[in-house]
């Protein structure tokens, strides 16, 4: 039986940062995520912002929480994928959320290498918890909108076949890639 899709999708948005966190500096990554997804979405969507400390307890709590009892159908998180101990996003997010998606990584580093070079370093992953797909994004802002514009053309289908909510893209921003009928 085919799932009813949602009138709004709600999309969570988290900060790994320590510092942050811990009100040291200004989160600048999650509002950037937030501003990219109002203008390029054109379906209904609400947001719930989360600002959490580095380590694997936290996101994998986090996720689980936005997933399980919160009912989010997208969740973009930001920072933490870098080589340094206490960048744990990416085994946080698989241990949330078991199904691998390696093409999003893949995609993101590829774009990101012909900015810097260090974008070998970056360890971004996707993967799904049921119906609620998780992207692991850097935390530079630059580097978001970057990643984003070369994953979220998949995004929207991808959402339709885990059973999350339908999402739209205004085609002056991101053409959306879905099967003709």
């Amino acid at each position: 039986m085919p799932v009813k899709a949602k009138d709004t999708a709600l999309i969570g948005v988290v900060t790994v940062s320590d510092r942050a966190s811990q009100g040291l500096y200004k989160d600048e990554s999650g509002p950037a995520i937030v501003a990219y997804l109002n203008r390029i979405l054109t379906s209904r969507f609400a947001i719930m912002h989360k600002v959490i400390p580095d380590g694997f307890e936290s996101v994998r709590d986090t996720l689980i929480d936005l997933a399980d009892n919160e009912g989010c159908d997208l969740i973009l998180t930001t920072g933490g994928t870098g080589p340094s101990p206490r960048d744990l996003t990416p085994e946080a997010t698989l241990a949330a959320a078991p199904r691998e998606l390696p093409g999003f990584g893949e995609v993101m580093r590829a774009e990101s290498l012909k900015d810097v070079p260090t974008a070998i370093l970056s360890r971004q992953r996707a993967a799904h918890r049921g119906p609620c797909l998780v992207i692991n994004l850097p935390g530079k802002p630059a580097a978001i909108e970057t990643c984003l514009n070369a994953v979220f053309p998949a995004v929207p289908y991808c959402l339709d076949l885990i059973g999350a909510a339908r999402l739209e893209t205004d085609p002056t921003f991101i053409k959306s890639f879905r099967p003709k009928s």
